[in-house]
């Protein structure tokens, strides 16, 4: 009798944790959902990161035209020579 209901009790674990265990299929759809969302991801950041190198290269630019234009008020002129007789 103690055999039977150990046999019995063991069918019922196993049974038990067949059926909460979730097959292969359902695993490897998560993992390539997983798979597709890190990608969607990693392309996003890609285009921020494009954008911002961009807006950089806008601002170096810009800085460079604002620097050209500036022109000195006054003509600079060398001091004389610190040899020359008077």
């Amino acid at each position: 009798m103690q055999k039977s209901l150990a046999y019995a009790l063991m069918l019922a674990a196993t049974l038990g944790l067949a059926a909460c265990d979730k097959p292969s299929e359902d695993k490897a759809e998560e993992a390539r959902e997983a798979q597709s969302e890190a990608q969607d991801s990693m392309n996003e950041a890609a285009e921020h990161s494009n954008e911002a190198t961009q807006k950089a290269g806008e601002a170096a630019e810009e800085r460079a035209k604002e620097n050209a234009e500036e022109v000195p008020t006054a003509p600079v002129t060398p001091p004389p020579p610190a040899n020359q007789q008077q």
